[in-house]
């Protein structure tokens, strides 16, 4: 599965999620990291939204909940299997 995270240089709350989503094993994902400051489209819808987690399932991108930043890397992956549940754990 993949997901994408939206985020802006220097964004505390983007880095650490990227950082926890780095960490998680176990979840078949693929982590790409798409900063907004690089293209307009993305620039204008998630100005004031980032961190921004998005799952790609047949080629549409679908946004989801907010992690709380305060959430463990265990949390996360728990979270992660919610809105994966075709990943099974290795």
């Amino acid at each position: 599965m993949q997901l994408i995270l939206y985020s802006k240089s220097g964004c505390h709350l983007c880095e650490g999620l990227q950082e926890k989503l780095e960490q998680i094993q176990g979840l078949n994902h693929e982590l790409e990291v798409r900063d907004i400051t690089t293209r307009e489209d993305w620039f204008q819808a998630y100005q004031y939204e980032v961190p921004v987690l998005c799952r790609v399932s047949a080629d549409r991108e679908e946004p989801l909940p907010r992690p709380s930043p305060r959430a463990t890397v265990q949390q996360l992956a728990q979270m992660l299997q919610k809105y994966l549940p075709e990943d099974k754990p290795k």
